[in-house]
């Protein structure tokens, strides 16, 4: 049964667009196609997720270029988050603006390294100052623009799951 499983999760997989497919559409339309509810059972949906994690695992590895840049970006926002706690001013050129905050969140837009950076991070209080702490991402403004095209599908989606 777990290999027929896999077989349908992963045939669907290679031939949809990952830029709209979410896990439960995935276990949706392998139970259909099985005939089975895989979406009741929490080992069933355990094991759908690893094949979904495994596949992208196996698409990341496909683009290597893609997340060593990742991996660049990753590195540079941990030493900037490294030189804003140790209270050091950052020693590269940075300007940050405050777009919006909420519930301990902040999102800004800032200027690190000559690229421009949509931050949503959570601060901390210490010593009276809001710190941001290692709890957030950021992104590039072209994963932001890919991000914000994909808000409309990802509030469908809630929708969906929310009416059960």
């Amino acid at each position: 049964m777990e290999r027929e499983i896999e077989e349908a999760v992963t045939e669907i997989l290679k031939n949809s667009d990952m830029n709209e497919m979410t896990e439960y559409k995935v276990r949706k339309m392998a139970g259909e196609k099985l005939a089975l509810d895989l979406s009741s059972n929490p080992h069933h949906k355990k094991f759908v997720r690893a094949i979904v994690e495994s596949f992208l695992r196996s698409k990341n590895a496909e683009a290597p270029e893609e997340a060593q840049e990742a991996q660049e970006e990753e590195e540079e926002e941990e030493e900037e988050e490294e030189e804003r706690r140790a209270g050091r001013a950052a020693s590269k050129s940075t300007t940050t603006t405050e777009i919006s905050s909420f519930a301990g969140r902040r999102v800004t837009i800032q200027d690190f390294r000559g690229k421009t950076l949509v931050s949503i991070r959570e601060y901390y209080e210490k010593d009276g100052k809001q710190l941001p702490s290692s709890k957030g991402i950021s992104l590039t403004a072209e994963q932001w623009s890919s991000f914000s095209n994909a808000i409309p599908k990802i509030e469908e989606a809630i929708r969906k799951m929310n009416q059960g």
